[in-house]
């Protein structure tokens, strides 16, 4: 938690910790490490602190976006799957794992081959293919639920479905989706930064991947292009991959057994 607190405190405050343009030259070009820049300049004199930080900000809007979304349509399928259960499961099920074989990174390629870079669709298209690990989690806590005393007690008492959904079966299921989400958190940094390597990511937001594609070049000559972006990339998917064990081990009640 103190790794993706940190990371969100960075993103919030981007703003006051690297004001100005992170686009902008602002020192002479492949400038080291010093009291004056903290993380040296890129081979255009911009400042690397200020690019990591909006980078940063970035990788968490990607990441916050492509998890909400990629929760809600999750944690939809699989409640209708594993409610109705019969031929609606099978034929939810079959879409899940059509999207689940989907390689998404070469599909982001394509799509933004075709329809051109931008933020905006790169969240939509992740969040669109990040669903089906949800999707199967949920399905199996709801087919396990739903043969349930109380469920089975609400339904007598002639409780309608939509409302057992609402206030039985998904607060029991919300913290399962909750851990695979925050894994697709990490997954989707991953996914923007690799796309952004490859010079794919927007043009308009300063990203890691783009630091770190930039840096090659000047590997032998300037460490600190690739180090910085690199290392921030890291400890982000880090982060959130222990995130999501910590919250693992302490909603799973049978971990002690």
């Amino acid at each position: 938690m103190g790794i993706t607190l940190a990371l969100v405190l960075v993103a919030i405050l981007a703003g006051r910790l690297a004001p100005g343009d992170p686009f902008a030259p602002v020192a002479p070009p492949l400038e080291p490490p010093s009291a004056r820049h903290v993380m040296g300049t890129d081979d255009l004199g911009r400042d690397m602190w200020s690019g990591v930080v909006h980078g940063a900000r970035t990788s968490l809007v990607v990441a916050a976006a492509v998890s909400l979304l990629a929760l809600l349509l999750g944690v939809a399928v699989g409640l209708v799957a594993g409610w109705r259960g019969s031929l609606v499961d099978d034929l939810l099920m079959r879409a899940t794992e059509f999207v689940q074989i989907v390689p998404r990174f070469f599909l982001a390629v394509v799509a933004i081959a075709l329809a051109g870079p931008g933020l905006d669709r790169l969240i939509l298209l992740l969040g669109l293919t990040s669903w089906p690990l949800i999707a199967r989690v949920v399905r199996a806590e709801v087919s396990s639920l739903r043969t349930r005393d109380f469920i089975e007690a609400a339904r007598a008492l002639g409780v309608s479905a939509p409302r057992i959904l609402r206030r039985e079966i998904l607060p029991a299921v919300l913290p399962a989706a909750i851990v695979v989400a925050s894994v697709n958190a990490g997954a989707a940094i991953l996914l923007e930064a690799g796309l952004s390597f490859l010079g794919l990511g927007d043009p308009h937001a300063m990203s890691l991947g783009y630091l770190a594609n930039n840096g090659q070049r000047f590997l032998r000559v300037a460490w600190w292009m690739v180090l910085f972006p690199g290392a921030a990339i890291a400890l982000a998917v880090l982060g959130f991959n222990l995130l999501g064990d910590a919250l693992n081990d302490a909603l799973n009640p049978a971990r002690d057994g």
